[in-house]
């Protein structure tokens, strides 16, 4: 999704701006924010995927070719950008409905809408957790996945999530994730472990082009339910 090193990224979104876009997007209205100053570590820490694998890099299953669809979806056609996106034992086509720069939004059918910087999901609406805003203290290791094959990287996020059902006990804004990256070549090109911890501990992978570094397939946390994105590429925005 972002070949190589992106350059400046042009009328950036603002993170703040981000969540009721989103939310208008899936048909959803803006909740109320109620109490925003607890704590998220322990409660996000009893939550989230059990502890990573500590047994190197390498993939726990083969993911898919660039571009393919397995299984029924192998039909599958579309007009334009498109993503295969699975969350839980939900699986849906999502299409590009608007883009600046690495910046975009994609949507399905039923309104489930994410946002994406580059590879990166940034945001999402219609999941069980809304990820309502990422923001990042320093540049972040994906903008160049090929680089992290001789230098693996740190990089510390700061996320806002948001449940589906509003509840503001379990809102938490300002969640703090500590995260190195580092990569590997593997037989489908190159594969990128992300694994994080601080307010939340998980392990994110990514699958990209050995030569450019666009991520093809990703597994990402987006909240406190547990469950990853699995994004499969099905046709990527031409830059």
């Amino acid at each position: 999704m972002r070949p190589g090193a992106a350059g400046p990224i042009l009328a950036p979104m603002p993170p703040l701006r981000l969540l009721p876009l989103l939310l208008l997007l899936a048909g959803c209205e803006m909740p109320e924010l109620g109490e925003t100053g607890r704590q998220a570590e322990n409660l996000l820490r009893a939550s989230v995927f059990l502890p990573p694998r500590q047994d190197g890099l390498t993939p726990y299953r083969r993911p898919l070719p660039p571009g393919s669809i397995a299984g029924e979806d192998e039909a599958l056609t579309t007009n334009g950008p498109a993503l295969l996106v699975t969350y839980g034992s939900q699986r849906k086509l999502m299409t590009l409905i608007q883009g600046t720069g690495e910046q975009r939004l994609w949507r399905s059918d039923d309104g489930t809408v994410i946002a994406t910087d580059g590879a990166r999901v940034v945001a999402t609406a219609g999941t069980v957790t809304s990820l309502a805003a990422t923001r990042f203290d320093s540049p972040d290791p994906l903008d160049d996945v090929t680089t992290l094959l001789d230098r693996p990287a740190a990089a510390r996020r700061v996320v806002d999530l948001v449940p589906a059902n509003r509840d503001t006990d379990r809102m938490r804004f300002g969640v703090s994730l500590e995260c190195r990256l580092r990569a590997a070549r593997v037989e489908e090109g190159l594969y990128v472990e992300e694994r994080c911890g601080g307010g939340a501990r998980f392990l994110n992978r990514y699958w990209a082009d050995p030569e450019t570094g666009a991520v093809w397939r990703s597994e990402q946390w987006v909240g406190i339910d547990g469950r990853p994105l699995l994004i499969e590429v099905v046709s990527p925005p031409s830059n």
